[in-house]
């Protein structure tokens, strides 16, 4: 696993981005934050392959994993060489497959085409819904629409004036019907 960890992250991406042709793409350098982040990042990764023990007993159980034994680091450095030289064996012989300027389709196209053609249908669907559901929830509301308009209407009962005796009159019986309702 860490020999082809190193093939595609220590081999091909620093020989590629070095050796490779120029693809005409100019950059600037990026601000500040990303800067700072960055350092941060690398501080953190540094200090992790320094002193792992660190990071070990943080563990919620015991860690007896030692990764500088003589015969860890000989072991991973025999992975590490020996596909360093089979790339470069590659590369020199002609053997190794060409670059080619493709676009690279992941996964991530099940989510790109096919989820968002499947959305879209899903909202047009979803507005016929409510449209044809609105309709029908204006038609089901306009009787009692307008029994309020013809209420609220500006010579309807409600928007006429009262007397201060209609009023208290009102509210008297209001308050009645409250305390038989509750308390009965």
């Amino acid at each position: 696993a860490s020999a082809g960890v190193f093939h595609h992250a220590g081999i091909k991406i620093p020989y590629f981005a070095f050796f490779a042709h120029d693809s005409g793409i100019r950059t600037s350098d990026p601000p500040l934050n990303m800067l700072i982040a960055m350092a941060l990042a690398a501080a953190v990764c540094v200090f992790n392959g320094v002193y792992p023990w660190a990071l070990y007993s943080l563990l919620p159980w015991e860690a007896t994993y030692e990764p500088y034994t003589t015969t860890h680091v000989i072991t991973q450095l025999q992975l590490l060489f020996f596909s360093a030289l089979a790339f470069a064996l590659l590369m020199l012989s002609g053997l190794y497959p060409p670059e080619m300027k493709l676009a690279n389709l992941d996964a991530d196209w099940l989510l790109r085409r096919p989820a968002r053609r499947a959305a879209e249908a899903a909202g047009v669907a979803a507005m016929a819904l409510r449209s044809g559901a609105l309709e029908q929830l204006r038609a089901a509301v306009a009787p009692a629409w307008r029994l309020v308009c013809r209420w609220h209407d500006p010579h309807g009962a409600v928007s006429r004036g009262w007397s201060t005796g209609a009023a208290t009159t009102a509210l008297v019986a209001f308050l009645a019907f409250y305390l038989v309702f509750f308390f009965v």
